[in-house]
């Protein structure tokens, strides 16, 4: 399930006003871009290599595009936070990703802080 919302305008004052789309598609993607980390950091607490890791998201409803998953993964992994291995499977290569030690420290503590944002966000929305 995917779940995209678009706002198209709001009424104050009994007036409409346009949002504009690619000030609302900018923040839309500003929005979305640490939430990826995120996401991506706590489904490689199983191994997975990149299109499972896809398939996986895209089932959450969280849909990314390889152009921004590699870069991802390479950035997530040059900062320690990944470990990956080259291993033939179905007569193919592939890289398999996984939490490191500080990898999975790191999922915790950004998994508390997001839920203190979400918590807050919830009161003031």
């Amino acid at each position: 399930m995917r779940h995209t919302l678009y706002i198209t305008h709001y009424v104050t004052t009994g007036e409409a006003m346009i949002v504009d789309p690619d000030l609302f598609e900018s923040m839309r993607l500003e929005l979305r871009r640490g939430s990826l980390v995120l996401a991506v950091l706590a489904r490689l607490r199983e191994e997975r290599y990149g299109y499972t890791l896809r398939q996986a998201l895209a089932s959450d409803g969280l849909e990314m595009e390889e152009s921004t998953l590699y870069p991802l993964l390479r950035r997530l992994e040059s900062q320690g936070l990944l470990t990956s291995e080259w291993r033939e499977e179905e007569k193919r290569r592939k890289r398999f990703y996984r939490l490191s030690p500080m990898g999975e420290a790191m999922l915790a503590a950004l998994a508390d802080e997001w839920r203190g944002i979400s918590a807050s966000l919830d009161k003031i929305l």
